[in-house]
């Protein structure tokens, strides 16, 4: 995983789940309608999953890391479909979920080729009129001391709407969270 140890120790804390639960999925989720099956890519250690099992019916990850992968499996396996695959290459059929979302992993997808690629898999997986969703963290002190030997590729703001459109979405809209900055954004498929 291209996390250092101190990422991968506060990524995988209870404070960061509560944090997930309490302050990032309601902003990042805010008066979005997952429907009835949704994919999350990028789940990492689960903290989103923990969240999303409990609001949907039916939630699939996919997570790169294998072993993170296999953690998901045994943790959450009962919940939730885990997939150890890239987020760029999901093995489903097009149109399979009635929403795809990721959450603070962006700026972990080394090359804005690769975080294009996503889009576009996020694009061929959602159903027809469904919702992608997320957000992710912009640039900071501690960010970047976080990241300290991480991947640390962060998605500018202001091309990303243009982004989601030549990925095929429609209604991009983008925003900036008040205190931290953090990028929040949803694309529709027409």
């Amino acid at each position: 995983m291209p996390m250092n140890r101190a990422h991968r120790k506060l990524c995988s804390s209870e404070k960061w789940a509560r944090m997930t639960r309490d302050l990032i999925l309601p902003w990042a989720l805010e008066d979005v309608r997952l429907g009835d099956d949704v994919l999350e890519i990028g789940p990492g250690y689960g903290a989103n999953l923990r969240v999303l099992v409990e609001q949907v019916p039916r939630v699939t990850a996919v997570e790169i890391d294998k072993a993170t992968a296999a953690l998901l499996e045994r943790k959450w396996g009962d919940r939730a479909r885990i997939l150890h695959a890239d987020g760029a290459a999901v093995p489903v059929p097009g149109e399979s979920f009635s929403s795809v979302v990721c959450f603070v992993m962006l700026h972990h997808v080394p090359t804005a080729a690769h975080q294009d690629r996503i889009f576009a898999e996020a694009y061929r997986v959602l159903r027809p009129g469904g919702v992608f969703a997320g957000c992710d963290s912009q640039p900071s002190f501690g960010f970047r001391v976080l990241h300290f030997r991480d991947t640390m590729n962060t998605v500018d703001p202001a091309g990303l709407p243009e982004r989601l459109a030549k990925a095929g979405f429609t209604d991009v809209s983008l925003d900036r969270h008040p205190k931290s900055g953090a990028v929040r954004f949803r694309a529709h498929r027409a």
